[in-house]
């Protein structure tokens, strides 16, 4: 259905070039927007003419119209006045809305097959019927973007982001659960996932400037055919979660970009556990106080450099060296090598994972 406030503007601008009051009102004869406030002086007359079998109708002096979509009546509007004048813009309003109604349908038919198509519910012969019928290009390059809010059914954040992406008509914006937002954009030959990430920086700063949302924002890899856009829905998500995981001060995480963390969600609990009590020697990070553990992060944060780590620590570098050795001592893992620096990294990765899975301690 149309939004009420779309009728109102309509017959508000017509009302204000023909000067002729009008009234909608629905299939139960109740009025949805109106020119002028005396509408239930005419609910008699409007119910008679819903039982009437005549398109359009002067009763009590004025014009009615029936606004019907594929045979289905919808609206039913009313024209102050017995003149032509008053006929002829009841009639331009029935068309006006009848033209609403048919973008409106084509707008809710695209937007299901849309929903459809990201949750694989689709023949593949269906998906390019579909897409011809409703005239949406089959083989252009595509991305699908999820925009996750802070809060349920964000109507706020929805609406901010069709108003930005309104010029792009052929780029589609729904939602298929109450956090999620989806944008299937359509990507030109001439942008890149640098571009990609740039506009998913610029729909973060809108909503928080204009909608006041909080967001995350995950992308999935470019497709080149309309049926591959499930599998950039499906990596979409999966970089959301693994950026949950792994990458939590990011608030852009882009599938191509998830690196090892990407593999280590993929494991089964039972074999990170088995790992973890092997490279640790039965231990866990519980084991390490927080001055040790702040030490490991930032040793790693600088590339493992011993002289900007202690720098940055405000500690000498002979008591960064003996946490070090204090911590190979526990672990068998230097790490001043690379070798044993990736095992250990690894290591806290798949720490973070079972925690996240299991939402215990280790």
């Amino acid at each position: 259905m149309i939004s009420n406030q779309i009728l109102q503007n309509t017959i508000d601008g017509i009302h204000g070039i023909t000067r002729v009051d009008l009234c909608v009102y629905d299939t139960e004869g109740k009025a949805l927007v109106t020119t002028f406030s005396e509408t239930e002086e005419y609910s008699d007359a409007v119910l008679a003419f819903l039982d009437s079998p005549a398109d359009n109708q002067e009763v009590a002096g004025c014009q009615f119209f029936k606004v019907s979509e594929d045979n289905q009546l919808e609206y039913i509007v009313l024209a102050k006045g017995t003149s032509n004048d008053a006929y002829m813009v009841g009639k331009m309003t029935t068309f006006q809305m009848q033209g609403l109604l048919t973008a409106y349908k084509e707008r809710f038919d695209k937007d299901n097959f849309i929903k459809n198509l990201l949750l694989d519910n689709l023949l593949l012969v269906d998906i390019y019927n579909r897409a011809k019928k409703l005239h949406i290009e089959a083989n252009v390059k595509r991305v699908v973007m999820i925009v996750e809010t802070k809060h349920e059914k964000d109507n706020g954040a929805l609406e901010t982001l069709r108003t930005l992406f309104a010029t792009r008509t052929k780029d589609f914006i729904t939602a298929v659960d109450e956090k999620n937002i989806i944008i299937v954009k359509e990507v030109k030959t001439t942008e890149n996932y640098e571009d990609l990430e740039r506009l998913a920086r610029t729909i973060l700063d809108t909503l928080n400037m204009e909608a006041m949302s909080k967001v995350r924002v995950a992308l999935g890899t470019i497709v080149n055919e309309i049926k591959e856009v499930s599998r950039s829905y499906k990596e979409a998500k999966h970089a959301l979660d693994v950026g949950k995981i792994f990458y939590s001060e990011k608030n852009v995480v882009a599938y191509n970009n998830l690196g090892i963390g990407r593999l280590i969600y993929q494991l089964p609990l039972p074999l990170c556990k088995m790992f973890i009590r092997e490279i640790f020697n039965g231990k866990t990070l519980d084991d390490f106080d927080d001055e040790m553990l702040s030490t490991i992060n930032k040793f790693f944060e600088n590339n493992l450099n011993v002289s900007e780590t202690s720098r940055q620590l405000y500690i000498h570098r002979n008591t960064l060296v003996y946490r070090l050795d204090k911590l190979q001592k526990a672990t068998n893992l230097d790490l001043r090598i690379f070798e044993d620096a990736i095992t250990f990294k690894i290591a806290l990765m798949v720490v973070k994972y079972m925690k996240y899975m299991e939402r215990v301690d280790y």
